[in-house]
């Protein structure tokens, strides 16, 4: 507990700007100080322990869309980086989608639904292999990492790339689906929604996205060293934040015709693409994520559960 007081008091003031920097002016974080000594000071001492300095510790961190992931992985960088003097990285699996260009060409080939950024299989999944590869290696060298604008939904171009230039001690790697494991093929069949119903007649794409989690997205997530899981209560939770978060995105960004910034049909409807694979981690991630991070009505951390390998 004294550990926890002086790790506080040593980050407070970077954490409470950082947070005042994502609050708007009719949303205020509550609990501010009870998420940070309760459970994000708790979980980086055991993300600590763990790490050490001879290869970069790689933390996967999932959630729902709308549970606060970049929010927590931020925070949790901070109290790394100050309290614990770690070299720390962040970056999102929303970072490496494919470009618009590859995805329409994939939409074409596979299935008109994999224009939709989101699902296993629009990411550029050779692309995050090499990276955890590289950045493991024993001969370092600098690497240039894509940087994905959602307003857009196309990569930022290459001078606004992530430049990493000496070798992280921990890479937290956050996104909705990472670790998410594939489905038997039986559980397919059935429609989760009308989203699959209407446009999916065929399975084409429901196959696909699993093919993908199978073989490609096993052999990334197999990268990780360890898994801290968001847990929200239900989906429809889930809907009512990522309303929340674009409307967020709105506030932040300048009205322009090119901007892609989606109204309410449109969230459900693009969130329905993540329905099946969401509900298939609310039922699987909780026994083989090493921290999970239990979630109230209020997005608020209200339990942990920590394992203990």
């Amino acid at each position: 507990m004294q550990q926890t007081s002086i790790c506080f008091n040593k980050i407070k003031k970077d954490y409470l700007r950082f947070i005042k920097s994502q609050e708007t002016a009719t949303e205020k974080f509550k609990g501010k100080e009870k998420m940070l000594k309760s459970f994000l000071i708790p979980t980086c001492f055991w993300i600590a322990k763990k790490a050490n300095n001879k290869k970069p510790y790689i933390v996967g961190l999932a959630g729902g869309q709308g549970t606060g992931k970049t929010t927590i992985a931020s925070i949790i960088k901070i109290i790394l980086e100050k309290y614990f003097k770690l070299k720390v990285f962040k970056i999102s699996i929303d970072d490496f989608y494919k470009t618009r260009k590859e995805r329409l060409n994939l939409s074409k080939r596979i299935h008109p639904m994999l224009m939709i950024r989101g699902v296993p299989g629009t990411h550029d999944a050779q692309m995050m292999l090499n990276f955890f590869k590289k950045v493991k290696s024993n001969n370092f060298k600098k690497i240039d990492l894509p940087n994905f604008n959602k307003a857009i939904d196309d990569r930022f171009p290459k001078k606004n790339w992530y430049k990493i230039k000496e070798q992280p001690d921990v890479i937290i790697f956050e996104g909705w689906c990472v670790g998410a494991k594939a489905e038997i093929n039986k559980n397919l069949k059935k429609s989760i929604n009308s989203l699959e119903k209407v446009n999916d007649k065929k399975l084409i794409w429901r196959k696909y996205v699993n093919q993908q989690l199978r073989t490609k997205y096993n052999d990334l997530y197999s990268q990780l060293n360890c898994m801290v899981y968001l847990k929200a209560k239900n989906f429809s939770m889930l809907q009512k934040w990522r309303l929340k978060q674009e409307h967020k995105l709105r506030l932040k960004t300048k009205k322009s015709s090119s901007l892609k910034i989606m109204g309410k049909g449109e969230v459900i409807n693009f969130m329905q693409t993540y329905q099946r694979i969401t509900e298939n981690m609310f039922k699987k991630m909780p026994k083989y994520a090493s921290i999970i991070l239990n979630l109230n009505s209020n997005h608020q951390i209200k339990s942990a559960i920590y394992k203990t390998k």
